[in-house]
């Protein structure tokens, strides 16, 4: 896939960097040993993070200020990784829902950013552009039914929105039959290095749980054509 990230956000967030991580790999239902996995994440942030002390998390507090200065309200529109973090301190368990899907949570509350992940076979044409939501324009959140994304940042494919931080598109989202992975990172935070490490986080996940060889990783920012 080609990554655009729009002067719209670079307004915003010059320093912005996101990874891109593109795989060939096979779902399953359920992974006992990634579990394993998520269960001691979650033991982890109890003792070390409480619902207030995580929106300082660098990468959290960073997505919470770009929501604010695209015109959302961060404490409703929640990102994902803070929302998944929130779960885990409530003494609740990440939703369950495919191996794919649960691999991506897992990664997310580990490093703190809002990942993507999409099914590539469902986007519209081979570029996705990373914009701001627009009022009125159509977006369904996968669970959660038609969402008001005005002010949210939003990858949009040839058709339309397929992704923003609070959550993805019911239109491209992760199924058992999905084959062709892309994975996005926003790391509005602007630290290419820990995007880095959270997308090669990723790879591992994918070559222990996924039967992948852990695919590509490209970096994308802002690119200014008029200089």
């Amino acid at each position: 896939m080609n990554i655009v990230v729009s002067q719209e956000i670079a307004a915003v967030c010059p320093e912005f960097v996101g990874a891109c991580l593109e795989a060939t790999v096979v779902n399953s239902r359920y992974c006992e040993r990634l579990w394993e996995d998520i269960h001691r994440a979650e033991e982890r942030f109890r003792q070390e993070l409480t619902t207030e002390s995580l929106k300082q998390l660098p990468s959290i507090a960073a997505t919470r200020t770009i929501y604010k200065k695209c015109g959302k309200d961060p404490s409703r529109y929640r990102p994902a990784s803070e929302q998944l973090i929130r779960r885990m301190l409530q003494g609740k368990e990440l939703y369950q829902i495919d191996t794919l899907v649960d691999l991506i949570n897992l990664a997310s509350v580990m490093y703190g950013y809002s990942i993507g992940g999409f099914d590539a076979s469902k986007f519209e044409g081979d570029t996705l552009t990373l914009g701001v939501g627009r009022e009125g324009e159509p977006y369904e959140g996968i669970g959660r039914g038609m969402l008001n994304i005005a002010g949210l940042p939003v990858y949009r494919d040839a058709k339309g929105g397929v992704g923003t931080p609070t959550s993805d598109n019911e239109r491209t989202k992760i199924t058992l039959q999905t084959t062709h992975l892309v994975v996005l990172i926003n790391g509005y935070d602007g630290n290419e290095q820990r995007v880095c490490e959270n997308a090669q986080y990723i790879q591992q996940l994918l070559k222990k749980y996924a039967h992948s060889d852990g695919g590509t990783i490209s970096i994308y920012r802002y690119m200014n054509k008029n200089l």
